[in-house]
């Protein structure tokens, strides 16, 4: 019995041994194969935060394009339209952007990035984002938080942006507070701040499920000549928050989303992964509309133009046919 075990013992190791062997002699050159292939067909996404809309339409977009082979997408979450704009220019790994549209014209007036004109593109505009102002007890109308404290998000995000140029318009002064989404969220419900600002597409999940006896509402913002030239109206109605929109529906301002893009020159690797990546896009556009992806790819015209944008020469083309 001891002779059989060490004999098995003995030819086991030297199993081992010779397999290993082979996958050492294998291993290496098989691994860097694997890493240009896969390199070469992946494509960086940067998102927004966990409760946006951002980052679910990122990841509708792993999920219908993403084919095993030829091309994977990879998203990743970021910290609002401001910075996935200078992710796009300056992050390795990050070849696409989900933004506001408003974002360019800004980061271009107040100098914030150098040549962001000519370097960052669009692939499509996606959807229209809802501005939504979320009030404490006692808060009816905009004008009720001159002088309190209101969240804004982070600094550099779209709705904060969105917010400093929205109460400078209005000429509420506020005290801007710069946490993330759920800490506000949590804040306001404490009464520890009056509001909180927060663009995106509705129905957004931070905010469903909110209770009607938790004593918050969404307040309107008034269409103003001034704001109309740069944002859409738009509308809460009972069905997007039934806990938060009760009877009549609820007035305010959309800005676009959209799907932006570093311009790279034709020729190069990287616009021909991009270039993979926009015709799988509208190859494969219809599965976008259906369930399970998220209700805003509905509202996504693929030939709509972004004023004050240059569109990515591959989706310029695949748009107009």
């Amino acid at each position: 019995m001891t002779a059989r075990r060490t004999l098995l013992t003995t030819g086991l190791a030297a199993g081992l041994s010779l397999g290993l062997g082979g996958i050492a002699r294998t291993q290496t050159p098989s691994l860097a194969a694997l890493s240009v292939r896969a390199n070469a067909g992946t494509v960086g996404v940067i998102a927004g935060g966990v409760d946006g809309t951002y980052v679910r339409i990122a990841a509708d977009l792993a999920a219908v394009l993403d084919d095993g082979d030829q091309l994977r997408v990879l998203p990743t979450l970021g910290k609002g339209s401001l910075q996935n704009i200078s992710d796009i220019l300056v992050l390795r790994g990050i070849d696409i952007g989900i933004v506001q549209s408003d974002v360019l014209a800004y980061a271009r007036r107040q100098r914030l990035l150098p040549s962001v004109e000519t370097l960052v593109q669009y692939i499509a505009k996606l959807y229209d984002e809802e501005l939504h102002v979320l009030a404490g007890p006692g808060v009816q109308r905009l004008e009720q938080l001159a002088g309190k404290p209101v969240n804004i998000d982070l600094r550099g995000s779209g709705t904060a942006m969105t917010a400093a140029l929205l109460f400078e318009d209005l000429g509420i002064p506020i005290e801007p507070r710069h946490e993330t989404q759920g800490e506000a969220l949590e804040r306001l419900k404490r009464g520890e701040i009056a509001a909180l600002v927060y663009v995106a597409g509705k129905p957004a999940r931070l905010f469903t499920g909110l209770p009607a006896d938790a004593g918050l509402r969404l307040l309107p913002v008034p269409a103003t000549p001034a704001l109309l030239e740069t944002y859409l109206p738009a509308r809460f109605v009972p069905a997007d928050y039934p806990g938060l929109v009760v009877e009549e529906p609820v007035d305010t301002l959309a800005v676009g989303a959209v799907m932006a893009v570093y311009a790279w020159q034709p020729g190069t690797e990287r616009h021909r992964k991009v270039a993979r990546f926009v015709e799988a896009f509208f190859a494969k556009f219809p599965s976008f509309l259906q369930p399970p992806r998220h209700p805003k790819w509905r509202e996504v015209n693929l030939a709509a133009q972004v004023p004050g944008w240059t569109r990515f020469g591959p989706a310029a083309v695949l748009a107009s046919q």
